[in-house]
This record gives structure tokens, sequence and C-alpha cells, in this order.
């Protein structure tokens, strides 16, 4: 079986973003393109700089209150994101507190058929299994494609993000924890049945991220043993 990985992307202009996807395309299956780290008015040409490669790649507007760089307020934010729904990514990553605030970009986003990516992050910590279990069931009501990361404080908070992929459920879930602890849990997620876990080109985006290069190497390590 071939385990596939996810790039992430966090360039400060189109021109920057143009170039790493081309690099990220050539060593992975799929890319996310982190278009909060550009400014508001970057965005646009951005998306016409990747739109030919738009069937691999995960297009993430991420907040500031979610952990991201977005400058402008909701309003803007939620606009943008129409726009790039109209682009047909391969995933339009969206937070599941958006959602659940916003019925009538839920409304709009069905109407266009984009395929969503639901996600959730603690940054802080990592919730207990009922909550965990009660979220991902929340969460699938708008996508068959479920996000929920969490921070491990230790291998059992690790250990409780990869138990979610046991739940009898029909998504697609991609489920880990960051943080050093978390960074098995990052390997461990592609042998429990995430479609792709999220990798760097060098330096990491998010915390306990591995590199392509190092994930390359683990799993090939794994293969041959």
């Amino acid at each position: 079986m071939k385990y596939k990985t996810c790039i992430s992307i966090a360039e400060k202009s189109p021109t920057k973003i143009k170039i790493k996807l081309k690099k990220a395309l050539k060593k992975s299956d799929y890319v996310e393109v982190r278009l909060d780290f550009l400014k508001i008015e970057q965005i646009p040409n951005a998306l016409e700089a990747i739109k030919k490669d738009l069937n691999k790649i995960v297009c993430t507007l991420r907040p500031k209150t979610e952990g991201g760089k977005f400058s402008g307020n909701e309003k803007e934010r939620i606009s943008i994101i129409k726009l790039i729904a109209e682009y047909n990514p391969f995933l339009l990553d969206i937070e599941f507190n958006t959602l659940k605030k916003n019925k009538e970009l839920v409304k709009y986003l069905k109407s266009t058929k984009t395929k969503l990516l639901v996600s959730w992050h603690d940054f802080k910590k990592t919730p207990k299994s009922p909550e965990l279990k009660s979220k991902i069931n929340q969460m699938s009501k708008f996508s068959s494609n479920v996000k929920i990361v969490s921070t491990a404080k230790s291998t059992e908070d690790s250990t409780r993000m990869l138990e979610l992929y046991n739940q009898k459920a029909k998504n697609n879930l991609i489920s880990f924890a960051m943080g050093d602890s978390g960074q098995i849990s990052r390997i461990l997620c592609l042998y429990m049945g995430s479609p792709y876990t999220y990798v760097s080109l060098g330096k990491a985006v998010a915390p306990g991220q591995f590199s392509i290069d190092e994930m390359n190497k683990i799993i090939n390590l794994k293969r041959s043993k």
C-alpha cells in the first residue's frame, strides 16, 4: 500500500507559492496552500497562479483565532472562502467553528459542490475520547472529510487521537496530535486509515511536523522491515 503525503506551504507571495508548489508536487501526492499567510489583495493572484494544479491542492484560509495568519475581518475571510470555492480545489479546509456559525456560507458551499475538509484544532491539549468522538459526529454533518487535531502532552494523548480511527464511521478521517509527543501519531495515522499525513518541504509549518524527506525515510524503513 502506498501511503500518501500532503506538503504544507506557507509563503508570503504568490510567486514564492508557485515556486514551492512545483517542488512540492514532485515529492508529494497533495499540497496544502496556506493562503492566510498572504496579504488579502494577493490571494486572487495566488489562486490564478496555482489553478492548473488545484486538483491536488488543499486550500486553507485560517483565521488568527484558529492559529492562522489571516489579517482581515471575518466578513472579508468569508468572501475569499467563496472565491476559493469557485476554483474548485481538491479540498477546501474550513474550520468546524466557521461552518457552525455561518449557515449562509454552508448553503453557498453546497450550491458550488465544493469538497470540504472540516477541521478542528486544540492548540493546548487533547480532550477526552467522548468529547472527541462527539466532535467528529458533529463535524461529519458538514462533510465526509474530517480533520481533528489536538496537542499532545504525552504518548497517551497521541494514542487517544489514533483510537478515533476505530470509530465505525463513513468519513475520511484525518486525526493526529501536534507537538513533540504527537510526532508518532503523524506517522501512525497513515497505518490507521488516514487518507494522507501533513509534512513540510523543510522547516515545519506546524509543531511536530516532519519534512517530506524525513517521512519518506521513516515509511520506507517500516516497509523494509
